[in-house]
């Protein structure tokens, strides 16, 4: 029970102050001149004010409540280095033992976590405590305590709370760590040319000397080591050897003294685009299709088109017709010697031997194929006779072989088992299902061959291989055994995607990585890793996946498609993550190149002392030795030494109120008779 005086005015209090006003006015100036009675008069204005002030006697009945302490415990990315986690917890325990069993005060706990999606915000503490006392009146709240190695992201330049605050600093003093940088990175690169990418390599808690060695991987494979030097910015040139997108891995060697290696490595992704795509169409006899195929390179203005029909020998210089065919001379030997290694892809459309190139020239495209090139055969009836193109060196790299026979009826091309599979023929549009028949036109002529080599994704009339696609050496080859294309260019019986199958066509056979049959990749997004795997086998095995902290993980694949097996994992941590299967391997890195949580891994005080000493709170470093906790009273000092002080802020809630006049009216009617005739008297003398 409390007992307090409250007042419960007869008038307006606008009135009574107006009246307080007055009196002292007139009393001050009664005295002022010495008037007689004058002190008797004020006393007698007291007497009025006070009975119309109702002065009362007010018992209320308290309730005493809870104070309210937070405890905010970082688990962000940079608690897991070293045994910093592992103190922040036996830190947490000591403290709600200390205060177990404390009827006045309630303890709430909070856990701040890295996130992997949305902005780069880092460490975010203070959005954390504002949450956990959102509903929290001011007057109620005892403090806070931070555990944490304090890298805080979102540090106000203010206390957020009235409330002492402390922070406990779990880390040792005077820590040293490496760090490796991505200032600035290209985005896109020409193929075959340098990406250009600007780095740092600073030893943080250690003076700016000397020079680091940082090793590159490109795809997963090794690129070799760069040395730039320690606190400064420098550039590095790195290939790109394909279009799509290129992964370059950058990870710095151990400095001399190391918190993690998490920040040593960084990863690039640079998307290869080709300046020009060099195609070097060589015809045979002009037919239907010839046309339909320039018409399709030339329409990409991506596409530096050479196009001929070789129907002039090349030692033959003048202009003497041959066989009433008068053709300017072409520069053959220029194409099929000099230049031969510049084009990125070779198409030979119906062409026949004719003994009008000679045989070297032939054995120099098969070179090229197997150092690398792509050669795409487009097969009419000429492939079937005996002065076949097959009965040129260049049999050693086709991967079907002619059998004679030419299939003239009409059919609808079909996508293969293998086909359905393969990425230059999956999910191509109109094609056939296992439970539809393609819905693109028919076409009316093949050429019979039997498969050597290679895969075959297309088939005609009894399972005749019609798209047959083959790697040879570094090289790779597609015989399309048909010269009807170009039917499905017209919109014949419907058309078919022609131009989706040759773009295809043309990045398999340059090894475009969207294209490959055989690939692993993962991307991160939304703070979730999906994981895919292409294969042309039966299954695909589990793949283990290294997070940025080093620990592993082993994740079953799921098939999504023929050929296509996914997963996905959930990204916990920011930084480089590894996958890798028996054979391949992908990297891909969650959040910004340069993410705020590992920016700097070394424990510090500096960010949250200013804050702590504003509020009346303290910081201390748990390597010193885990302060004890206290109450305190409001206004008194909250920290010591060796402890740490939550206010007890002695809030209650009212639960009975009693209340009786402390001047009736009747004591205050005779107060103010007497008071006035006292007055009265004083003034008669």
């Amino acid at each position: 029970m409390a007992t307090t005086i409250d007042f419960a005015p007869h008038v307006p209090l606008i009135a009574l102050w107006a009246l307080i006003a007055f009196a002292v006015l007139l009393a001050a100036y009664s005295l002022f001149r010495r008037a007689k009675g004058a002190w008797a008069r004020a006393l007698a204005f007291a007497a009025l004010i006070l009975g119309l002030a109702n002065p009362l006697i007010v018992h209320e009945r308290r309730e005493p409540l809870q104070d309210m302490a937070v405890v905010v415990l970082d688990r962000s990315q940079s608690m897991g280095v070293d045994h910093r986690a592992a103190d922040a917890d036996r830190a947490l325990a000591e403290i709600r033992k200390s205060l177990a069993g404390r009827k006045d005060l309630e303890l709430r706990q909070t856990v701040v976590t890295t996130q992997t999606t949305g902005d780069d915000n880092g460490t975010q503490l203070f959005a954390a405590l504002n949450a956990a006392l959102a509903d929290v009146p001011p007057e109620r709240v005892a403090g806070a305590i931070l555990i944490t190695d304090g890298e805080v992201h979102d540090a106000p330049k203010k206390p957020l709370i009235n409330a002492p605050l402390h922070a406990l600093i779990v880390g040792a003093h005077g820590e040293r760590d490496r760090k490796l940088t991505v200032a600035d990175a290209a985005r896109f690169a020409i193929v075959g040319q340098d990406a250009e990418i600007v780095l740092r390599v600073d030893d943080f808690g250690s003076a700016a000397s000397g020079s680091a060695d940082v090793r590159i991987r490109i795809d997963g494979r090794e690129a070799g080591n760069r040395t730039v030097p320690v606190g400064q910015n420098a550039t590095i040139h790195v290939p790109v050897a394909h279009g799509g997108e290129n992964v370059i891995e950058l990870e710095a060697q151990p400095g001399p003294a190391e918190l993690t290696l998490e920040n040593n490595r960084a990863v690039v992704a640079v998307n290869g685009v080709r300046d020009r795509l060099r195609v070097l169409l060589v015809s045979g006899e002009p037919h239907a299709g010839e046309r339909v195929w320039r018409n399709l390179l030339k329409a990409d203005p991506s596409v530096d088109l050479v196009h001929f029909t070789i129907l002039r020998p090349p030692d033959k210089q003048d202009f003497t017709p041959i066989d009433e065919l008068a053709l300017i001379s072409f520069p053959t030997r220029e194409l099929f010697v000099d230049k031969l290694d510049q084009f990125d892809l070779i198409i030979f459309d119906r062409y026949t031997e004719r003994g009008i190139l000679p045989l070297a020239y032939f054995e120099n495209i098969a070179g090229y194929v197997d150092n690398g090139g792509a050669l795409l055969l487009s097969a009419g009836p000429e492939f079937a006779a005996p002065n076949s193109i097959y009965r040129t060196p260049l049999a050693s790299v086709l991967p079907a072989t002619p059998t004679g026979d030419i299939v003239a009826t009409p059919f609808k091309p079909m996508v293969t088992t293998l086909g359905q599979a393969h990425p230059v023929t999956r999910e191509l549009p109109g094609a056939n299902t296992d439970s539809a028949q393609p819905s693109w036109g028919r076409w009316f002529r093949m050429i019979g061959a039997t498969k050597v080599t290679g895969e075959t994704v297309m088939s005609g009339p009894n399972d005749r291989p019609l798209l047959v696609l083959d790697n040879v050496g570094k090289g790779r080859v597609a015989e399309l055994l048909s010269d009807q294309g170009w039917l499905w260019a017209r919109g014949f019986d419907g058309g078919g995607p022609e131009a989706e199958l040759l773009r295809r066509l043309a990045h398999w056979l340059m090894k475009e990585p969207e294209l490959e049959e055989e690939r692993l990749s993962m991307t991160i997004a939304g703070g979730n890793i999906a994981i895919e795997r292409r294969t042309m086998a039966d299954s695909a095995g589990a793949v283990t996946l290294t997070t940025p902290s080093g620990k592993k993980k082993t994740i079953a694949l799921t098939k999504a498609a023929p050929g296509l097996w996914r997963a996905s994992v959930k990204a916990e941590e920011l930084g480089l993550y590894r996958l890798n299967d028996a054979a391949l391997s992908a990297v891909a890195a969650a959040g910004p190149l340069n993410p705020k949580e590992v920016a700097d891994m070394r424990a510090t005080d500096s960010i949250l002392s200013p804050l702590a000493q504003q509020s009346g709170g303290s910081v201390h470093w748990l390597t010193d030795g885990m302060p004890s906790v206290r109450r305190v009273q409001a206004g008194a000092t909250a920290s010591g030494e060796n402890w740490i002080g939550l206010r007890a802020n002695g809030a209650y809630r009212v639960t009975q109120v009693e209340q009786q006049p402390l001047l009736p009216v009747w004591a205050a009617l005779a107060l103010l008779i007497g008071t006035l005739l006292f007055a009265w008297r004083m003034e008669g003398r």
